[in-house]
């Protein structure tokens, strides 16, 4: 979760799972608890947030899932045109079905439109709901030529050559990286998101990296809100992705 206070904006709560944000997300990630499933109750996040910040309520919330107006049973041009657009430097899209996301991002959605959020597929308007991609935004954020190798699970094929202790120190090269980018567009970031040991446990690594995108959505929804992204898309569903700083204007 960020707040805007007057021209900067700062990152307040990051956490991992839904439990660990309404329990304590406000501290850094390395303090929190393992994470555990839980059922997503988007009443008791939103009051979390809106006590965090003091505020009246959230403005925008992001995610990273295929989100629809209709249910989702096949790719969806939202797909397709991301996949047109970024492709070329290994951000398509995967395609979704009603199996997954499924139920739950027809439940998710419900329950934003619920409370006030509806999905938003062609402008920007508060409160709102929009669905994000980590890959290419993060492509955007560093004008990388391609998705950046940061995800846990696939340190092997990222770097196949390399011993299991040194595709670790590559990764967690590349999340310091990534926390610097970010820190330039949201203060605190570094501070709440300390790039883990060498030595740590999986399970502290697959939580980073949670919270991690956690908070490049955070970043894409900031771009939305001051008009730097634009939706891919159509009326039914948009995959709202930054421009490059030199093309806004």
């Amino acid at each position: 979760m960020i707040e805007n206070s007057g021209s900067v904006w700062r990152l307040i709560a990051v956490a991992a799972s839904y439990l660990n944000f309404i329990d304590g997300s406000e501290r850094p990630i390395s303090e929190q608890s393992r994470p555990s499933p839980s059922i997503m109750d988007l009443g008791t996040i939103l009051n979390a947030a809106s006590s965090m910040i003091g505020c009246s309520g959230v403005d925008l919330v992001a995610v990273d899932m295929p989100l629809a107006r209709t249910a989702i049973i096949a790719r969806r041009s939202a797909d397709d045109a991301v996949s047109r657009a970024y492709g070329a430097r290994k951000c398509g899209t995967h395609t979704p079905s009603a199996i997954r996301p499924g139920p739950i991002s027809d439940a998710l959605r419900e329950a934003c439109e619920a409370s006030s959020y509806p999905l938003l597929t062609k402008a920007i308007s508060t409160p709102g709901l929009i669905e994000v991609y980590p890959h290419p935004a993060l492509v955007e954020l560093t004008s990388a030529i391609e998705r950046l190798p940061y995800k846990v699970s696939k340190t092997r094929s990222y770097w196949r050559t390399e011993t299991p202790a040194n595709r670790r120190c590559r990764l967690l090269e590349q999340w310091v990286a990534i926390i610097t980018a970010l820190e330039s567009e949201i203060a605190g970031v570094s501070a709440m998101l300390p790039v883990p040991q060498h030595t740590a446990a999986t399970w502290e690594l697959k939580a980073f990296e949670d919270a991690l995108d956690a908070v490049i959505c955070a970043w894409v929804g900031i771009c939305a809100l001051e008009g730097r992204a634009i939706p891919y898309g159509d009326d039914d569903a948009a995959i709202w992705i930054p421009v490059a700083n030199e093309n806004v204007g």
